[in-house]
């Protein structure tokens, strides 16, 4: 018999995996923070012999290389991928022995997300049981081929049309799709519904496996989305070899370092709820709520290098956030406070605060003069609908681009409220008159605004 754990990412939209028998398991595409797959062998009761790496990873810090230090496990990584670290270089059609009971992984070269990607299948007694597909297969769709060398884009959409193609005819029909991206990764190409699939599934509705070449090509090229910035970082991290990571908590900051560090323009970030924020903060901090996709927002907004301030409601809020970041490469905060505003605000210093308002409110304020709607979502999502008037400045690019909102109360909204949130909070710190608009955008056009399509 075989298992299969999976070990969930959720902020970054990834999935792990450990995989094996009654002794011995694999572990694939491990996050940076490895303490949690040690912690399902450990449930399980195994060893881990081997770790794998489908590719070099674009979007996260790999834990690949301290996990196989930490157990001795074997490091199998895609030889064509150039790294300064030892491991075990992988060929096409290379086979590891998993477990003793019949257990195998073989090597599928899957190039497209990256030119080096290669897909595992798990074979139990000679048959496939399970694939996994890191960046390549993915629940109804495919990796995004963009993030290695623009020139080779269009190569490596086309090799993802044959690499999808090579599993779906080399595999059976229930074979298990494992794959690493896909559950809200900004490294898969389009976003699917469904957490798990097989084979035969993806024959019926995988737009790799039912457009011909050409179509599928244009239609994903067409459809890339912005990248995010910190992602020109993950991959050199990856090749050299990330460090260990450090998750002891950072030195406690007090009111008057936190107003220092501002005062050096530094970013101090609370982590607290919107709602909480908008209430009440610290004058010239930004929220990114830790319950969101921290690590994502942040990594893809502060200028790289920059030292930040964590602020959070308790220990436990403080140490979930440092786990997040550490797996983007945020590896240690400058300093950190734990409790309420009202703690990190020097005496006699007054707490900061906005507006929060729904679709409604705003279809009442709309037309009065001096009101300035801005839509921060990404330009995909603004092609599918915008209000009426409304100016257009994605959340990633708002810190570079305050200038351009124009003069007025700025009335601002995504698609849910949590990137207004952080948006709100960017011109909140930079003296503007804000509102967030917390609600979804779905109820902007039953409000009674004018939604426009280009």
């Amino acid at each position: 018999m075989f298992f299969v754990d999976t070990i969930e990412v959720a902020g970054l939209g990834n999935r792990s995996y450990l995989a094996g028998g009654e002794r011995t398991a694999v572990a694939i595409d491990p996050p940076r923070d490895v303490d949690q797959v040690i912690a399902a062998a450990a449930r399980r009761g195994v060893r881990i012999s081997h770790v794998v790496e489908t590719h070099v990873h674009n979007d996260y810090v790999t834990g690949g290389l301290e996990l196989a230090r930490l157990t001795g496990a074997c490091y199998l990584v895609p030889a064509g991928a150039h790294v300064s670290f030892d491991r075990v270089p992988v060929h096409d059609g290379d086979r590891a022995e998993i477990d003793t009971a019949g257990l195998t992984l073989r090597a599928l070269a899957t190039p497209g997300h990256t030119p080096h990607h290669t897909s595992y299948a798990l074979e139990e007694n000679g048959a496939a049981v399970a694939v996994f597909t890191g960046g390549s297969l993915l629940i109804g769709t495919v990796g995004r081929p963009d993030l290695v060398e623009p020139r080779l884009t269009e190569q490596l959409a086309r090799a993802q049309h044959a690499s999808a193609h090579r599993l779906a005819a080399e595999l059976p029909d229930d074979t298990a799709v494992l794959p690493t991206h896909g559950f809200g990764s900004f490294c898969s190409s389009s976003q699917a519904e469904g957490s798990d699939t097989t084979i035969g599934k993806e024959k019926e509705s995988n737009e790799a496996l039912t457009r011909d070449v050409d179509t599928f090509v244009a239609d994903l090229l067409a459809g890339l989305d912005d990248i995010p910035a910190y992602y020109t970082h993950m991959g050199p991290a990856n090749t050299a070899g990330p460090a260990p990571v450090d998750l002891t908590p950072p030195a406690v900051a007090d009111a008057e370092e936190i107003a220092a560090r501002l005062a050096a323009g530094e970013w101090v970030v609370d982590l607290r709820n919107r709602i909480a924020f908008a209430e009440g903060h610290v004058s010239g901090s930004f929220n990114f709520e830790a319950e969101g996709q921290l690590a994502t927002y942040l990594a893809w907004l502060i200028p790289w290098g920059k030292p930040v301030t964590l602020l959070a409601a308790s220990p436990e809020q403080l140490a979930t956030a440092q786990r997040e970041l550490v797996r983007v490469g945020i590896d240690r905060p400058a300093a950190a406070a734990t409790g309420q505003p009202g703690d990190w605000v020097r005496e006699g210093e007054a707490q900061a605060s906005f507006a929060r308002a729904t679709f409604v409110d705003l279809a009442g304020r709309h037309s009065a003069e001096g009101v300035v709607v801005l839509d921060v979502r990404r330009g995909s999502e603004r092609s599918a609908g915008y209000l009426e008037g409304s100016v257009h400045i994605p959340v990633h690019a708002l810190h570079r681009r305050l200038g351009e909102v124009p003069d007025g109360e700025v009335w601002v909204h995504c698609a849910g409220g949590m990137r207004a949130a952080i948006a709100a909070s960017l011109l909140d710190a930079a003296g503007r008159d804000v509102v967030a608009v917390d609600d979804s955008f779905d109820e902007a056009e039953k409000a009674g605004l004018t939604v426009r399509t280009p």
